[in-house]
């Protein structure tokens, strides 16, 4: 019979595969659901299973939350609402199942979801399971003890359950009880009663069923097949069974069959081998048995009067007791087949775990010869890498003796060459910087602001006659407490460094972090101070004059057309316009000038400004009405000027006062007569152009550069003609455009170590003899030489002037 069974169990495979098979798994929806799902495939999917329905259970909605966290019944809200509720909760379930869905999606087995609402997950479950006639139920099992008396919910949904249906309760990935249908279950009584049949020596009314096929299945490890119902269940089928068995075969007492009838001694032995290797509960249970027959058979008298008086009640006590032996002895082989499959599991694990470390150890000892062998190598490497960087060394020295003297004078070449790039940068208005002077070295150069060298006082700051090294500047202190100070220092500091031009002031250098400004400085002050004789200054005479008018306008002419951005002044008058020696004219203070892109209607530089700055008499009256500044803005301010240079008087009305002289031809008679015999025709064309610049409206102002500039170029060539008959001597050079060493005017001005500028081939000759200085006979910190080109500049626009 065990070896039929075995078969049919075998054979299983051969057989045509069911057309359509269903499996249904119950989820929660919890982390523990995923262990069911797969379970699930892996026990169903290699079987032909291949449609599976996950069931899931969630409560009927009877209330609605609120926005302010209460429940209200759903029969008080609108039924849109509710309808809302009730897709949002039924959204939310699918897509806590879609999890699921994709691992059966992967198996490529085919899924539905069902969805049940009801607060009795056990009446849903088994209403599923009936009205579907589904023959396989999987659900979650609790972790605690298979032993445990408690009534969990798994538990109670396999008693609810159609005994048509096969309930799999599943554990931590695991089958943890199962509870078959009624068609496993009677072919396991009807294997049992036959093998038990074979084994007594006549019929009896009461079916012991051993499911020995079920047990040697499970020992092999074939755990799909292995059926474990709950003690309750297996207790109550058995005492099914049983009564059955007395109501169909009950006999007189005469027919009873008498319990030493029964082979019990070899089935015990049987049962008591197969024990020990599960448990000791099995062993107490056994031997409680055993005992019982030894004491029958210690007292054959009294086995003697039990088998004439013995009722069918007690047999039948008898014989459920037995068969509830034999349904825990079955349920505690299945618990060791089970443990002896998970042992041999852990063994081959571990046989791999071993082979694996073996492997690791052999690739372990590869890996160590090859670190040996790689550091050899690299040990060797080192000694050549050692040995090639000893000989190029000593290359090297040797090349660095041999090429000593030809590299000293490459140097020399290239230092002459930058020098001289440099020098032809600054000449062509290319190159342009500044020097930063210390705080310190602005005090010392003014003998901490002494009002003795006080030669200025402007709007925004003070001018100061210092010395630097030799070198007569001029320095401009902005007021500290000015509000506009850091725009104006930046805006005339911008400005500055990087144009430059002739007739524009020559800044020096800079003290950013005091506001401080050094400017060449201008002997013979501004062009105001002259024109009003103060501090008794020699006038100025008309060529000179004609001459400032040309420079001022071909400097405004550079500023209108500088690239890429035009500036205007914005501050042009008499006070602004400072002479050197020569008085040679440079226009200065472009702390208020602005920097503008091109109109590309207008095509001419337009800036618009709401705050008027400049100086009352010379800003432009349209820039006052529209509040647009341009370039004409300039060209008015520029024709006060000349109108200044013409009369010497002050400039309120004077346009008007001169408009009136022309018109009633009485020029002459508004002109400064200090300025010597007027050319009458040149004089009344000049005064024309001042009064054509000076127009209200700023297009009847003419152009400066087409047509001011070149009829002032014409008028400066005749005065100069006329300053040459005169015979007047130029006067001599500055000191400190003289070399200290050679007395003459340097044409390549270096400063030296010790702060002295010198020329440079006098001082070279100077160090080969000697590493004093020549001024202070103190050693020299280093021999080194800095070009001064700036002093440079000056020095050629000097020799420009004069000649």
């Amino acid at each position: 019979m065990e070896e039929k069974n075995i078969n049919k169990v075998e054979g299983l495979d051969k057989l045509p595969p069911p057309a359509y098979s269903v499996a249904v798994v119950a989820v929660s929806g919890s982390r523990k659901s995923k262990y069911v799902v797969k379970w699930a495939l892996e026990k169903f999917v290699p079987e032909g299973l291949v449609y599976f329905r996950l069931l899931h259970v969630r409560p009927v909605i009877n209330r609605i939350p609120t926005p302010m966290g209460n429940l209200i019944p759903i029969s008080q809200v609108r039924d849109d609402v509710a309808t809302a509720f009730r897709k949002e909760v039924e959204w939310q379930a699918t897509e806590k199942l879609l999890p699921y869905k994709r691992m059966c999606d992967q198996r490529k087995v085919e899924v539905e979801i069902v969805q049940i609402e009801s607060d009795d997950v056990v009446t849903a479950v088994a209403g599923e399971i009936c009205k579907h006639k589904i023959s396989k139920l999987v659900i979650g099992a609790s972790s605690r003890s298979i032993f445990s008396r408690a009534r969990t919910l798994s538990a109670k949904i396999s008693e609810c359950c159609p005994t048509f249906c096969t309930v799999y309760a599943v554990s931590k990935g695991k089958l943890s009880s199962l509870r078959p249908s009624d068609s496993d279950t009677n072919a396991s009584f009807r294997d049992d009663s036959s093998d038990t049949s074979h084994s007594t020596d006549n019929s009896s009314s009461i079916a012991l069923s051993s499911q020995t096929d079920w047990t040697e299945q499970g020992s092999v490890g074939s755990f799909s097949h292995f059926r474990s119902a709950s003690l309750p269940e297996q207790r109550f089928q058995a005492l099914s069974t049983i009564n059955q068995t007395l109501l169909h075969k009950r006999m007189p007492s005469s027919g009873i069959m008498h319990p030493r009838n029964f082979s019990l001694d070899t089935a015990g032995r049987s049962y008591e081998t197969n024990i020990c290797r599960s448990g000791s509960y099995a062993v107490d249970t056994i031997s409680q048995a055993s005992s019982f027959t030894n004491s029958e058979a210690e007292n054959p008298s009294w086995g003697q009067a039990s088998t004439s008086d013995i009722s069918t009640e007690n047999q039948a006590n008898i014989d459920f007791e037995l068969e509830k032996l034999r349904i825990e002895l079955r349920h505690i082989r299945g618990m060791y087949a089970m443990a002896q499959g998970e042992a041999i599991d852990a063994s081959r694990k571990l046989i791999e775990i071993q082979k694996r470390r073996l492997e690791e150890e052999i690739n372990l000892k590869q890996i160590s010869l090859k670190e040996a062998e790689a550091k050899e190598l690299a040990r060797q490497e080192k000694e050549r890498h050692e040995a090639a960087k000893r000989e190029a060394e000593f290359v090297k020295e040797c090349a660095e003796r041999e090429t000593a003297e030809r590299k000293e004078a490459e140097m020399r070449a290239s230092r002459e060459s930058k020098e001289k790039e440099k020098l032809e940068s600054a000449l062509n208005g290319s190159f342009y910087r500044y020097r930063q002077f210390t705080w310190d070295e602005i005090i010392s150069a003014t003998s901490s602001f002494s009002d003795n060298l006080k030669i200025g006082m402007g709007a925004y700051g003070a001018v100061y006659q210092c010395s630097f090294q030799h070198t007569t500047a001029a320095v401009k202190i902005l007021h500290a407490k000015e509000a506009s100070r850091n725009k104006q220092f930046q805006q005339e500091l911008e400005i500055l460094s990087q144009i430059r031009h002739p007739h524009l002031l020559i800044l020096l250098g800079a003290c950013p972090d005091h506001g401080c400004l050094v400017y060449e400085f201008m002997e013979n002050g501004s062009l105001e101070d002259r024109l009003f004789r103060k501090n008794n200054t020699p006038p100025l005479l008309w060529f000179d004059r004609f001459k400032i008018a040309w420079e001022v306008a071909s400097a405004l002419v550079f500023l209108h057309n500088s690239k890429p951005k035009a500036i205007i002044h914005r501050d042009l008058k008499p006070a602004n316009i400072l002479l050197d020696r020569n008085n040679v004219s440079k226009i200065g203070d472009v702390g208020l000038s602005t920097m503008v892109n091109k109109d590309s209607l207008s095509l001419s530089p337009a800036y618009k400004d709401t705050a008027p700055v400049g100086t009352l008499c010379y800003i432009d009256p349209e820039y006052q009405r529209t509040g647009v500044v341009s370039p004409q803005s300039d060209v008015y301010a520029f024709g006060m000027v000349i109108l200044q240079l013409l009369t010497a008087k002050p400039a309120i009305a004077l346009a008007h006062e001169v408009e009136l002289a022309v018109e009633n031809d009485r020029l002459m008679e508004v002109l400064d007569p200090e300025a010597g015999p007027w050319p009458v025709e040149e004089t009344n064309d000049l005064a024309l152009i001042a009064l054509k610049c000076t127009e209200l409206r700023r297009r009847d102002r003419p152009d400066l550069r087409d047509q001011v500039l070149p009829v002032l170029e014409k008028m400066k060539d005749k005065a100069e003609t006329a300053r040459n008959l005169t015979l007047i001597s130029p006067p001599p050079p500055p000191d400190h455009f003289k070399c200290p060493i050679l007395k003459e005017v340097m044409t390549d001005p270096c400063v030296a170590g010790d702060g002295y500028t010198y020329e440079r081939n006098a001082i070279k000759e100077w160090l080969k003899e000697k590493d004093t200085s020549p001024m202070t006979n103190l050693q020299l910190p280093h021999k080194c030489l800095i070009p001064d080109y700036t002093l440079l500049s000056v020095i050629m626009e000097w020799k420009s002037g004069k000649h």
